[in-house]
Formats: structure tokens, sequence, C-alpha cells
């Protein structure tokens, strides 16, 4: 597959977990673009958090649901879905940490990828 078309796949799966997370008010929405560090475990690390063990499943069933429906993409791992602290789903070059706000400022994943092109994704009104 081109290049060209691999990151156009990538952006639109990019895009669609956004929107998921939008779907169901998830909160400080970060994209670290991880494309230009060595040794990077993922192309794009997705970090949000939630307000309650509830919102947290409810952004985790958000993205599920709208990647398999818009794009027929399932996450190829997940983990964390049974405590609701840190739900991570791996959708290969794109990985999506869901945090409870608590564990999220607990763990500063941001921090860990410094030399990472950060966006901070505007919440929808």
């Amino acid at each position: 597959m081109p290049k060209k078309n691999k990151e156009a796949q990538r952006n639109k799966l990019l895009e669609t977990i956004i929107n998921g997370i939008q779907e169901v008010k998830g909160h400080e929405i970060t994209c670290l673009n991880l494309t230009e560090v060595p040794h990077a475990a993922a192309d794009y690390f997705v970090i949000c958090h939630g307000s309650s063990d509830t919102q947290v499943n409810a952004i985790a069933r958000s993205v599920q649901r709208e990647t398999e429906d818009g794009l027929k993409e399932r996450p190829w791992h997940k983990e964390g879905l049974n405590n609701s602290e840190w739900v991570l789903l791996d959708y290969f070059n794109i990985v999506v940490h869901i945090f409870h706000k608590e564990a999220r400022h607990f763990y500063e994943l941001e921090d860990m990828w410094a030399d990472a092109e950060v966006q901070k994704i505007e919440n929808r009104a």
C-alpha cells in the first residue's frame, strides 16, 4: 500500500478516535505525534480522561463503536476495562489512553514523551 494511502487511513482513524472521545465529552484530549521520536511504541498516542469510572468506560465504548462502525477497525489489544482507572486501546499505530482524572495526573504520560509534538484538541460545544 502506498505511503500516502497509509497516512490517509491513519489520519482517518485518528479523527474517528477523537470523534468517539468527543461524543461522550472526554476531557483534555491530547494527541502526541511520535512519528519523529526514535523507537516510539506507536505513531500517535491519544490521551484523555473521564471524571468517573462510568465516563471512562463510556469513552472506551464510544471509541470502539465509532472505529468499528465507521472504519471496520477494532483494537488489536485492550486493557484496563475492568478497573476503569487507565484504559488502553491499541490500534497498532495509534494507542488510545483513557484515564480516570486522578490516574492521569499521577502518571503524567504526556511528560514522558517530551520529544513528541503535542496537539491539544478542543472540546466540542
